[in-house]
């Protein structure tokens, strides 16, 4: 059997979060406070009284999944699940606090409206960096490139620094690039809703295209549940940084709704 392109064994990442229960230390508060109560406030700095307290946040915890090659995976959950946060580490954007990950290929990503783009190039300029950071040589590029151009319907702007893009073009042009330049591994966060509505259906028809003619994987978080349903025969279910279910996307999606209606008629504290 042919080994997971992707393999996600104890995945966890924390970040550490500063409290001020006094609030905002500035100099004057210093000034003043030392002036009026010397004593008494170089004691409570002292004893570490109404000093910032640090506390140990964990966006994801004990995070374990496969994926085989060719597959389209829904990523679902709430907004703080570690959604993008798991993405960000398979993109190898951050690294993970424990665990481990294996990723058999290349990695393409669009994360956010900009990604692995330099603000100073042009389109054109950037369409050959980001070929160059895949290890693709210059001429596959070249020869990819009208096909890049054409799907971004960014013709006019080609040769334009990317920091007069709007948001719309930035996307356009970086799922463009991504889906032609060939990875082994495509990972796509909510990002493709900047778009209108009629490049999300090219968008959605693209990624079917390459997993099922060109054996691609694609990881695609998306609050949309029913371009997740079309797209995906598995799904993953975040919350709180943890794996709640991995299946059947109608599974998946029916945990998430059972999870929401359960929220909704919770009572308020």
């Amino acid at each position: 059997m042919e080994q997971p392109i992707i393999e996600v064994t104890n995945i966890g990442k924390k970040f550490t979060i500063s409290h001020d229960p006094k609030g905002h230390w500035n100099l004057r508060d210093v000034i003043v406070n030392t002036v009026k109560r010397p004593f008494v406030f170089l004691s409570h700095k002292l004893q570490g009284k109404n000093l910032p307290t640090k506390e140990i946040f964990w966006a994801l915890k004990d995070v374990n999944f496969t994926v085989h090659r060719g597959e389209i995976i829904g990523i679902i959950g709430h907004n703080g699940a570690g959604k993008s946060t798991l993405l960000k580490i398979l993109s190898q954007i951050t690294p993970p606090s424990t665990g481990e990950i294996r990723i058999r290929g290349t990695v393409g990503s669009l994360l956010e409206v900009g990604t692995g783009f330099h603000p100073d190039l042009s389109g054109r300029e950037n369409i050959f960096f980001n070929g160059a950071i895949l290890g693709m040589k210059k001429k596959e590029i070249a020869r990819k490139f009208n096909a890049i151009v054409a799907f971004a319907g960014i013709e006019k702007f080609i040769d334009t620094p990317v920091k007069h893009y709007s948001s719309g073009m930035y996307v356009r042009l970086g799922f463009s690039v991504a889906v032609h330049m060939d990875p082994d591994v495509l990972i796509i966060d909510e990002v493709l809703a900047v778009g209108d509505e009629s490049f999300q259906r090219q968008c959605l028809k693209k990624m079917k295209e390459i997993a099922e003619n060109e054996n691609r994987t694609i990881l695609f978080i998306s609050h949309n549940l029913d371009a997740i349903q079309d797209l995906c025969k598995r799904s993953i279910l975040l919350s709180k940084g943890e794996v709640e279910l991995v299946g059947k996307t109608d599974d998946v999606i029916a945990r998430y709704k059972q999870d929401l209606a359960s929220e909704e008629s919770a009572p308020q504290e």
